[in-house]
Order: C-alpha cells, then structure tokens, then sequence
C-alpha cells in the first residue's frame, strides 16, 4: 500500500460510503485503509478509533448548523422559526447517510460502551449550544438553563422522530418540530431574547 498523504475528510466520506453498504457495526478501519489505499497509520493520524469517525461526521453537522446561521434570512424570523431553520439544516448535513447515522447511535448505546455513552452525552450538550448560539438565544442564569433543558428534550425528541421516521415528507417533519418547539413552557421562553 503506498502511503500517500489523506485528507481526515476523505476517510470520513469514505468510512460513511463504505458503511451504506454493509452498515456502521461490519465497517472496520482496514477496510477504509484498502478502499482509499493507505495504511492504518495514515487514518490514526487523524482518527483514533472508530468512534472518532462519528465525532467527526456531527461536527461537519455542527459546522452545517453554523454555517446556516449566518444566512442573512434567519434575522427577521422570531425565535422559533430560527431554531427550526437551524436544526433542519443540521439534520439536512446528516441526510445522506440516515441510516448509518441511525447505526452509529446504537453503536454507542451498547452496553460495553459505557465511555461512549458518556460522550455522547457531551456531544448532545454541544449539538444544542451550538444550535442555541446558531438562533440567536441570548438568556441567562434560571431561563437559560430551564431554556437548554427543554430544547434538549425537543432536540432529542426530534433526532429520534428524524431517524425512525426516513420516508416521512418534509412538511410533516416541520409539522413534528414545531410542536416539539412548542410543547410545555418552551414557548413562554423562546419569547424572551
């Protein structure tokens, strides 16, 4: 095998084409190594194990989420309309691997997975920072805080809805997020700024 430099996107675009045809759990690191033609050691450079994959393929969804909050059409919407702009451009990055996105969750909530499990808690707290910054939410202190919980609850509730749901149209998804973005006293917070 040469050794030729890679690119950390590339091996993640391959690894994520590579599992659309035999799924997240049979993809294994030599597998991507003989598909673009390196070693192992060209893909440690950028990626411990395989789980490092999933980390990145949410933060290109992260940055997707960011990228679109800096669409100069988000600033005449009212607060939720720019949380559902926001998450539907995040989950919009993830659509074309759905499925394996879907296999990646359970990958991390077996039970030998204790230490993923735990970052994955971490990641959904940055996900829903990032999606509150991506809005605009400027609350502080008790509102804050009551404001993170409830949109991580709705967040949640939506990914799940997303990923079970792949042949559901695009209109009675936004119909599922704006009642989730709508339920309890999340309302009553997004009036504030």
């Amino acid at each position: 095998m040469k050794n030729k430099p890679t690119d950390p996107a590339q091996i993640l675009d391959s690894a994520l084409q590579l599992a659309d045809l035999c799924g997240w759990e049979r993809l294994h690191l030599f597998d991507v190594a003989a598909a673009l033609d390196i070693g192992l050691d060209a893909i440690a450079r950028h990626y411990r194990d395989k789980d490092d994959l999933v980390e990145a393929w949410f933060d290109r969804a992260d940055l997707a989420l960011l990228a679109h909050a800096s669409n100069p059409d988000l600033h005449g919407l009212n607060a939720e309309q720019r949380l559902e702009s926001c998450l539907l451009a995040w989950l919009d990055s993830l659509a074309t691997h759905r499925a394996v996105t879907g296999q990646m969750l359970l990958y991390k909530l077996e039970p030998g997975h204790i230490h993923l499990q735990v970052l994955g808690l971490m990641r959904i707290s940055r996900t829903v920072q990032w999606w509150r910054e991506a809005a605009g939410r400027q609350s502080l202190h008790l509102h804050r805080i009551a404001e993170e919980t409830l949109l991580t609850a709705a967040y949640l509730r939506s990914f799940i809805h997303w990923l079970r749901h792949p042949d559901e149209d695009a209109a009675t998804f936004r119909a599922y997020l704006r009642r989730q973005l709508r339920a309890g006293p999340l309302p009553l917070l997004l009036q504030r700024p």
